[in-house]
């Protein structure tokens, strides 16, 4: 290697390939964790919150082997490939027709995925009723089933590690490829939204997408010690994204750029591939344009104003 390439985001020299290579050469009885873990540490790679990358640069290291630059030792898990593309383990379930109107069904209970009895009825849900199906969720993620007070499963959330780049949300922010670097993980997107084929209840996915936003803020400090910031999705072509319009997300057109100063929910315009919405009440003006647009580091001590305030305003 006599280059600058670039893996997961860092520029590697010949100088750091070296530097691997002696690592592993001077550690023989070390895992690939343990390397993983003391290049971060010597690297100085951690997220702006003090957490180690350590899944990020795994990743690299893998990366590296398969171009021919290294060589790491055995993985301890090697089957692990194997496990995860084994067919997903069906979970029995109802599927009897729900017929309701919303407040016949209220309170509505949303719960984050935890126990593996949870993960395997999500991964049941998804696999067998979203057209994209589930895969396996990499980086920071939040997973979430949606019950009626009867404790009947109604709909699943997954939401995950937002777009790298997508032109027209980093125009409206007002990101370079730097800026968008240091605050990409500050959003989150909406991987797969699935209301359950045989519930039918009118104004039921706005309503879940309305409560998911308010907490999702809380769940994401609890989990990752970082708040969220913005929320986005993908909707193809063939979807109106009605639900994402009535529970207040702002559809990707190009007139909302000039409306960004008024920080108003604008729901009209043709959704084309992209909506997203910025949670405007999450936090105050000035810590948006700080963080998100000028590219400021996000300041710890305005986490409890993150904390306190309502996300959104949803109907």
């Amino acid at each position: 290697m006599n280059k600058v390439m670039v893996i997961q985001g860092l520029k590697l020299t010949p100088d750091d390939i070296k530097f691997i290579k002696k690592l592993i050469a001077n550690n023989p009885t070390w895992n690939r964790t343990q390397i993983s873990k003391q290049i971060c540490k010597q690297w100085n790679w951690y997220t702006p919150y003090g957490q180690m990358k350590d899944m990020a640069c795994r990743t690299l290291l893998i990366r590296l082997e398969k171009l021919g630059y290294i060589s790491l030792p055995s993985s301890q898990n090697p089957n692990i490939n194997f496990y995860r593309t084994q067919s997903i383990q069906y979970v029995l379930h109802q599927t009897n027709p729900i017929s309701a109107d919303l407040k016949e069904l209220s309170p509505i209970k949303i719960e984050t995925v935890n126990t593996p009895n949870q993960i395997s009825l999500f991964k049941t849900f998804l696999s067998l009723y979203h057209y994209l199906g589930f895969s396996t969720t990499v980086g920071e993620n939040m997973k979430y089933i949606v019950f009626d007070k009867h404790e009947t499963p109604l709909a699943c959330l997954l939401f995950g590690s937002a777009a790298w780049k997508v032109e027209n949300r980093d125009k409206f922010i007002g990101w370079d490829a730097q800026t968008r670097k240091r605050n990409l993980y500050l959003i989150t997107n909406n991987h797969r939204f699935l209301v359950l084929p045989w519930v039918s209840v009118k104004c039921l996915a706005s309503h879940i997408l309305g409560k998911i936003a308010k907490r999702i803020n809380d769940d994401w400090i609890s989990k990752y010690n970082h708040p969220i910031l913005m929320l986005e999705t993908f909707v193809e072509q063939r979807f109106a994204g009605i639900c994402y319009k009535a529970s207040n997300w702002i559809p990707y057109v190009q007139q909302i750029i000039s409306e960004m100063a008024k920080f108003s929910h604008i729901l009209g315009g043709v959704v084309t591939r992209c909506i997203f919405f910025i949670h405007s009440s999450i936090f105050n003006y000035v810590q948006f344009f700080s963080v998100i647009i000028l590219g400021g580091g996000f300041n710890p001590k305005l986490l409890n104003i993150l904390c306190c305030q309502t996300l959104g305003s949803h109907t």
